[in-house]
């Protein structure tokens, strides 16, 4: 869960959040590199006399801007595009939930599991309990388990939405007459909170997203999904 004042990212869940941290590491590295050389070399064109005409036909010095930048792009993309593929690689889920976007809730179908159907709406202030997120806490969490593969089928019966939970590295629209996939796997227990990132209508800050994760064991005892 995000604090106040935080200028990082969230704490990594999944191993997708956490190559995604790495690569954000590995970009703001080198784009903080290219800034202070830049605005090096600014400062010293306006704090330099220059008295040399020696650069005008300097083909050494053209060849190198122009293979650097290349060389710095190839060092960024090698990494985006492998942990692209790395999301989009479906490996022999264990489990397959489906949630439905709605305006404003959100519906989840366990299919494995007898199809249970429920659906999850935000929380209003006066149903708070103590220690409770104001605008993140819903009526019906999706339980899901850790460190296990699921695979998200996700949906929408009206507008675009967008299911995204940061701390899993999780952002995937929710089309209408589209069934989207993706997976991921848990590796801690807890509580972790998400909202609709795609600007839905009127009430789009108010649907949110709460998943609690638990052991496998747990998850396969069945009462859990007393709701």
């Amino acid at each position: 869960m995000a604090h106040p004042v935080q200028l990082g990212l969230q704490d990594a869940t999944s191993p997708i959040m956490e190559e995604l941290i790495a690569f954000h590491d590995h970009a703001f590295m080198i784009i903080s590199l290219i800034s202070f050389l830049v605005l090096y070399v600014l400062s010293s064109v306006l704090t330099t006399k220059l008295t040399s005409t020696n650069i005008t036909d300097a083909q050494e010095m053209e060849t190198i801007w122009t293979i650097l930048p290349a060389i710095i792009l190839v060092l960024i993309a090698l990494p985006s595009l492998r942990i692209l593929y790395l999301t989009d690689e479906i490996n022999n889920p264990s489990f397959t939930i489906k949630s439905i976007g709605h305006q404003w809730y959100w519906t989840y179908e366990y299919t494995d599991y007898g199809g249970l159907i429920f659906n999850s709406y935000m929380l209003p202030p006066l149903f708070l309990n103590p220690g409770d997120l104001r605008l993140l806490e819903v009526d019906n969490r999706v339980v899901l388990p850790i460190e296990a593969p699921v695979r998200m089928m996700i949906t929408s019966q009206d507008v675009l939405h967008s299911w995204t939970i940061p701390t899993l590295g999780l952002k995937t629209d929710a089309v209408p007459g589209r069934l989207n996939q993706t997976t991921f796997t848990a590796m801690r227990p807890g509580v972790y909170y998400g909202q609709c990132s795609e600007i839905c209508g009127a009430n789009h800050s108010f649907m949110p997203i709460v998943a609690e994760l638990i052991p496998l064991k747990i998850f396969e005892m069945g009462p859990v999904f007393t709701l």
